[in-house]
């Protein structure tokens, strides 16, 4: 019960706000606008739709404060919207100096595409109500009365706020008094009745706080009061305006001379400064310079000064000019240059070392010795952009010999090499990759008289898939954890496969396992340059933790342009190379009488002259 008497207190209070009245009797006819009024507009019981959009006027602080509630995030469909941004620089520049606005996007906006009516903020309910009403019988005329011209002017009065205006009422009897009898006999015998009548009215049952468009991008979330797109075209142009008014700068006029004129741009100070226009003769001329409107310069020559111009030249009719004709319908036959990009590029290097020692009568003891190197490499990189793929290869011989009095011709430096790998670009500074390794000696070796290697035997491959970083340009770092070491012995009847982790009875040893390079080239000055290369390599499956490890560096210093000191360095540690033990000059033995081999660390260092050969 308590619900519906507020329910209906409600709907009352609302009709004395806006109501709009529709009468459901079609039949009655009104008086003219011009004389009757309708009370309930008078009254502002019916809403006037045509109601006229109030005039807004902000000032900087308050359209400030009204724009900053607007650009709140929980306002916007889309807080990236270009509007958004720009009103949160409008407000910016309004706030702080200097001023860099984005005044040019908010003058052209459409703020009419932000408009919702009026009538979208209201819920609207029909409701039925019983509006009293006074009516009144006709008048009746005699028969033959001619003095009227029109009876019609005075019809049934149906409209009960006519009746109940009773000074409208007053003023048609005062005209009946001037009228023949017949007439005021038939007023007074007008009778007054009393009625209710049924009127079907809409009245605002609530008020929506919260009222969103239907137009596609549209920016805000919601608006919640009518015309609020007025207020912010109205803001943005209030605070537009104020910095424009605002804005000035400053410009300086300089010419020939030391002195600089000053200017203020858009000050509209009205006021003009003198300067002195002078050319490579010192000759001066003055003018007047003025800023009298925004972004507006005014110069005014000196009144007084007269200008003499020189006398044209004479044209000369004769005068001609040799000009060779072209045929230009020959550029037409111009051929289209193709381009094909340089995917492969390759180079070489060739360096030689010769070391000679010769001893006579040396009583310190020595050997008259001669020894030689020679290192060649050649190098083959691809690159396709295109395709994202990029190739570094390269292949190495080096080879190096030393003779002695008591030796002879005996190899002290024998390696044949290549390096494959092959990358496709993948994220950020990684590739995917595969690589592979090989490694064998060209000539035969022999230890304590006996043959321990020869070409191919052994040979080792390594073949790896991983991934490939690079740092920067002079590094690389490989990782392969799914990778395949090979090892393999064909002349087992000359080369003991033993030595090299290989069974007896087996030609070739393979191992799964992580594979791990690391190559870098450093130059600490400028002609000096050190490489290192480092390569790791892990058994899955047969000792894990037992690392094989080939790490070489070279430092080269460059005297000339064809002759190096060169100095390198070669660490290899194999678990499955084994070689003799010896301890005091003579061969250990085991507990069978054989000779007792191990794996040790393998080292060797060069030290020397170098004549390169770069093509």
């Amino acid at each position: 019960m308590i619900g519906k008497i507020f329910r209906l207190f409600q709907i009352i209070v609302f009709i004395c706000i806006c109501i709009s009245v529709q009468s459901q009797d079609n039949s009655s006819k009104h008086v003219s606008d011009s004389i009757v009024i309708d009370s309930l507009k008078n009254s502002v019981i019916i809403y006037n739709y045509n109601q006229k959009k109030p005039e807004i006027d902000l000032s900087r602080e308050q359209a400030v404060k009204f724009l900053r509630e607007r650009y709140k995030p929980q306002n916007w469909n889309n807080v990236s919207d270009p509007l958004r941004k720009a009103l949160g620089q409008l407000i910016f520049e309004a706030s702080h100096p200097p001023y860099d606005s984005s005044e040019y996007f908010l003058k052209l906006y459409p703020y009419d595409s932000l408009s919702i009516p009026w009538q979208k903020f209201y819920i609207w309910e029909p409701l039925e109500k019983k509006i009293p009403v006074v009516s009144t019988e006709t008048i009746k005329f005699p028969a033959d009365s001619v003095a009227i011209a029109d009876s019609n002017m005075f019809a049934v009065i149906l409209d009960s706020l006519f009746a109940a205006d009773t000074s409208t009422v007053d003023k048609i009897k005062d005209t009946l008094n001037k009228e023949p009898s017949g007439i005021k006999e038939s007023l007074a015998d007008l009778k007054t009745t009393l009625e209710t009548k049924d009127t079907t009215v809409l009245v605002v049952i609530d008020t929506l706080n919260e009222v969103k468009s239907s137009r596609k991008g549209f920016p805000f979330k919601y608006f919640n009061y009518p015309y609020q797109s007025d207020s912010i075209r109205a803001a943005v142009n209030s605070l537009i305006k104020y910095l424009e008014d605002r804005d000035s700068t400053i410009i300086n006029f300089t010419g020939s001379g030391n002195t600089a004129t000053p200017v203020w741009l858009n000050s509209k100070a009205e006021t003009m400064t003198r300067y002195w226009l002078r050319n490579e003769f010192n000759d001066s001329v003055t003018v007047w310079i003025g800023a009298p409107s925004r972004n507006t310069f005014d110069l005014y020559l000196e009144k007084g000064i007269n200008l003499k111009r020189p006398i044209k030249q004479g044209v000369h009719s004769d005068a001609r000019i040799e000009v060779q004709e072209v045929d230009k319908s020959k550029l037409l036959d111009v051929k289209k240059i193709i381009v094909k990009p340089k995917l492969w590029r390759t180079r070489a290097e060739a360096s030689f070392t010769l070391n000679q020692t010769s001893l006579t009568n040396w009583v310190k003891g020595g050997k008259s010795s001669i020894s030689s190197a020679i290192d060649v490499i050649g190098y083959a990189d691809y690159n396709n952009k295109v395709l994202k793929v990029v190739s570094s290869n390269f292949a190495r011989l080096r080879f190096g010999f030393i003779t002695t009095d008591a030796d002879g011709f005996v190899k002290n430096l024998d390696l044949f090499e290549t390096n494959s790998k092959v990358n496709h670009k993948a994220f950020g500074k990684f590739d995917f990759s595969g690589i592979m390794l090989f490694k064998t000696q060209m000539a035969p070796g022999k230890n304590d008289g006996k043959m321990v290697s020869k070409f191919l035997n052994p040979a080792t491959l390594t073949l790896g898939l991983g991934l490939d970083f690079k740092p920067n340009k002079t590094t690389s770092i490989n990782f392969s954890p799914l990778s395949y070491k090979g090892t393999f012995v064909t002349d087992t009847v000359r080369v003991d496969q033993t030595d090299f982790g290989i069974a007896k009875d087996k030609k070739s040893l393979h191992e799964p396992g992580v594979s791990f390079l690391i190559s870098n080239v450093y130059k600490p000055v400028k002609n000096v340059s050190m490489t290192n290369a480092l390569q790791l390599f892990t058994n899955y499956i047969n000792n894990p933790q037992n690392i094989d490890i080939d790490w070489e560096m070279n430092v080269a210093y460059s005297l000339n342009w064809f002759t190096d000191v060169r100095f390198n360095t070669h660490f290899i540690f194999d678990d499955d190379t084994k070689s003799v033990v010896y301890k005091d000059g003579k061969a250990v033995l085991d507990d069978n009488g054989a000779k007792k081999k191990t794996a040790r660390i393998q080292f060797k260092e060069i030290l020397g002259f170098s004549l390169v050969f770069r093509f």
